[in-house]
């Protein structure tokens, strides 16, 4: 396994980050307790989480069968780094989401319940909360901070210019303020190369990718995308309007020998900006086929072809539309 520094931290993490999103929903609690002691014996560190997975199963599902997993095995609790995020409403009370001074404490001591420790590693907020002044959410998140029930701050889903909102309010409070972004980037999708990235190499954020394979477009498995097996019919448009593109990436992967999913998640190791994308394994056999990934390398010539087939916007903003 390789490993590198969060953003501008001392921290080193995997380059791949065990994603646990299906954990609950799709993969049951044995299943995913093999996936994470197989993730440990290859090397991954980098755990992702958030209070509001378990979906159908029940939001704080997924935090709960982790912390089971690590009451386990104590000693699980000091080889991984462990994320988790707030934001999504949890309750039916008006304060039961969002970042607001209030919601971050009860949300942040009801995840550590669920995942049986005392402290997160990295606590992510899932989005920008437009209802809340900054200096509260850096007062919250500062208090949580002196009381060690967490280390790092990171922000998911967000703008550039809430990025650099964020970091500026930050400096006037003498705080770190937020050490990483974690956006859906993945070679169908390349919007963030316009101002998030920019933002985060700037900043000096540690940039952490979900939906690498574009939910499954990406995945190298065309018939069932045609055949409507790929249940979200967001997906399906997606799909019936980049066909062309897909079949075209198809083809290239089996030229050079490498599976469709493999071949993504490569090219955003391969981006400066990236520290560890987010892979969702339901199996382990996906977890471990995910490896390949590290040792896969690109010619000039690929990286091109890849462009041809994606092509991203062409630079950073303002001039990938002016001059």
């Amino acid at each position: 396994m390789e490993y590198t520094n969060l953003g501008r931290t001392g921290l080193r993490v995997s380059r791949l980050c065990l994603g646990t999103m299906n954990f609950g929903p799709e993969t049951s609690e044995k299943e995913s307790n093999e996936i994470m002691n197989r993730a440990l014996e290859l090397g991954i560190n980098f755990f992702d989480t958030a209070n509001v997975y378990g979906w159908n199963k029940g939001k704080g599902t997924t935090e709960t069968i982790i912390g089971n997993w690590l009451a386990e095995e104590p000693s699980r609790r000091d080889q991984i780094v462990l994320a988790s995020k707030v934001y999504g409403s949890m309750g039916d009370g008006p304060n039961d989401r969002g970042v607001s001074a209030y919601h971050l404490r009860k949300a942040c001591n009801d995840s550590l319940s669920r995942l049986q420790t005392d402290h997160l590693d990295l606590y992510q907020m899932h989005h920008i909360d437009r209802s809340t002044p900054w200096e509260e959410t850096w007062q919250g998140m500062e208090q949580l901070v002196r009381e060690g029930k967490m280390l790092y701050v990171g922000s998911s889903n967000f703008a550039g210019w809430n990025i650099a909102e964020a970091q500026a309010e930050a400096r006037t409070r003498n705080f770190m303020g937020l050490v990483s972004e974690q956006s859906i980037y993945n070679l169908a999708n390349r919007n963030i190369e316009l101002e998030v990235i920019p933002a985060c190499q700037n900043f000096g954020l540690g940039l952490i990718p979900w939906s690498p394979l574009n939910g499954g477009m990406l995945a190298g498995k065309l018939s069932d995308v045609d055949a409507g097996r790929r249940t979200s019919e967001r997906v399906q448009n997606r799909y019936n309007r980049t066909k062309k593109q897909v079949e075209e990436y198809e083809t290239f992967c089996a030229e050079v020998g490498e599976e469709p999913a493999i071949v993504a998640l490569a090219w955003l190791l391969d981006q400066p900006a990236v520290t560890a994308p987010i892979i969702g394994p339901r199996t382990i056999e996906q977890l471990e086929s995910a490896q390949r990934a590290l040792e896969f390398e690109f010619s000039d010539d690929m990286r091109e072809k890849l462009e041809e087939i994606w092509p991203g916007p062409g630079d950073q903003a303002p001039e990938a539309y002016a001059w």
